[in-house]
């Protein structure tokens, strides 16, 4: 197990280039069941994650290869197979997306009950209700999601697919998938809304899908008789870009992030003016200016922020933003309402100094002008980012245990901190921890 050691007080100044996004190259990996031709993406990111849905695959007989200049290429066989046991899928939730495109191309799907990160229940009810508005018939057995399609298939449906929390991605990625080989039209309302989503369905349709309204709540498929294989390009990530552009923020250097899609975080760049941060926008770049945020006539303003479904505050930014507002000046209110258990890193932020309250899905936020290293624990992915973050800013070292989550969602993060001056290093962790 490693560990990132970190020494804070040194400004970042550079550029960093965006990967392919995480959350989107999930889904399509997904996707290349629903042929038996290859799907290549010449852009997958080298994450844990991406490793961990490649083994998904290669368990359901799929052919996996990764080339030295980074494409991923998949090919599923003739005779897939339906059933994916736990000991991959409890890894990570994203891997649920692969129930769509089994029982849409095989008739039936067996798969655990997905794991990832820790913050609370996520339950996977609408992908299943879903499914039976296709005409399957759907229990939980032993652990297992088990799916069975009516005899001829599945047939295509008018379904709502909103939860209490607004639209679900992954469940709207399932359940589009499915209904690509489905029979007749599908109409999704309620349909979630983020890039990543519209990116997949793009991706299908090149696969030679025929999907409408992508981007909107309401997405309709026409089924097809079979999928080709592709060639295709994830968007890239706004969450990574997010990150590498709140870290020039908490640094006060000049960072700038580029290849990545301006359009896709207009909500966090609003914020940042919110919060005082000088910044320069461009199409496929964002770049934060040079200020002294340890100044008090420029320390970054309070600002309050609640999270929402695209185009709202991510969800998956919320940590990464808190870290921002502790050296703010004053006090800033951060609402989470996607998932209002995303909270466990307001222990670890405390343990360097931080001043939070949380009251049931809200953190109150007051500002101070130093944070100190420390020992610390990484919870899950965005919480681990946000360690690294105020680990940046902090006095002394921090040493942030438990940074395989962090792998899920980044390229080595270190190796890409440490060109713009970040003095941050990985060690075996010898605790154990």
């Amino acid at each position: 197990m490693d560990k990132l050691v970190v020494e804070g007080g040194h400004r970042l100044e550079g550029s960093v280039r965006v990967c392919g996004a995480k959350n989107a190259v999930l889904p399509v990996l997904a996707a290349s069941l629903l042929t038996d031709q290859s799907l290549l993406i010449p852009n997958a990111p080298r994450l844990s994650d991406v490793r961990t849905m490649l083994a998904v695959l290669g368990e359901l007989g799929c052919a996996t290869e990764r080339t030295e200049e980074g494409a991923v290429s998949v090919q599923a066989p003739s005779d897939l197979t339906s059933h994916a046991g736990w000991e991959y899928v409890r890894r990570m939730r994203g891997s649920v997306c692969i129930l769509g495109p089994l029982l849409a191309r095989t008739g039936q799907a067996q798969v655990s009950l997905p794991g990832g990160c820790v913050f609370g229940v996520r339950p996977i009810d609408a992908h299943l209700r879903g499914f039976e508005a296709l005409g399957a018939k759907v229990r939980i057995e032993h652990g297992y999601v088990v799916a069975e399609a009516p005899k001829g298939g599945l047939r295509g449906a008018e379904l709502f697919l909103g939860t209490a929390f607004g639209s679900t991605v992954l469940g709207t990625a399932n359940v589009m998938m499915a209904a690509t080989l489905a029979k007749g039209r599908t109409v999704i309302h309620g349909a979630a809304c983020e890039p990543e989503v519209e990116d997949l369905g793009r991706c299908l349709i090149a696969m030679g899908a025929k999907i409408e309204g992508l981007g909107s709540p309401r997405v309709v498929v026409e089924g097809v008789e079979s999928l080709n294989g592709a060639t295709w390009n994830v968007i890239p990530d706004r969450i990574e870009a997010g990150t590498y552009l709140i870290a020039g923020a908490m640094t006060g250097g000049r960072v700038r992030v580029e290849g990545c899609r301006s359009e896709h975080l207009s909500v966090l760049t609003e914020r940042l003016r919110d919060a005082h941060v000088p910044l320069e926008v461009g199409a496929d770049w964002l770049e934060t200016q040079e200020y002294d945020p340890r100044e008090p006539a420029q320390r970054p303003r309070a600002t309050d922020v609640t999270t929402h479904a695209y185009p709202g505050f991510p969800t998956d930014l919320q940590a990464q933003w808190m870290a921002l507002m502790t050296m703010a000046d004053g006090i800033s209110v951060i609402t989470e309402r996607i998932y209002p258990d995303r909270y466990m890193h307001l222990p670890e932020l405390a343990r360097l100094g931080a001043e939070i309250r949380r009251q049931e899905s809200t953190a109150i936020v007051r500002g101070t002008n130093r944070l100190s290293g420390a020992p610390v624990t990484a919870s899950d992915l965005r919480a681990s980012a946000a360690l690294v973050l105020a680990g940046l800013v902090a006095d002394g070292e921090t040493n942030i245990h438990r940074v395989y989550h962090i792998d899920r969602g980044y390229e080595r993060i270190e190796e890409r901190l440490r060109p713009m001056g970040a003095v941050i290093r990985r060690e075996k962790d010898e605790e154990g921890v």
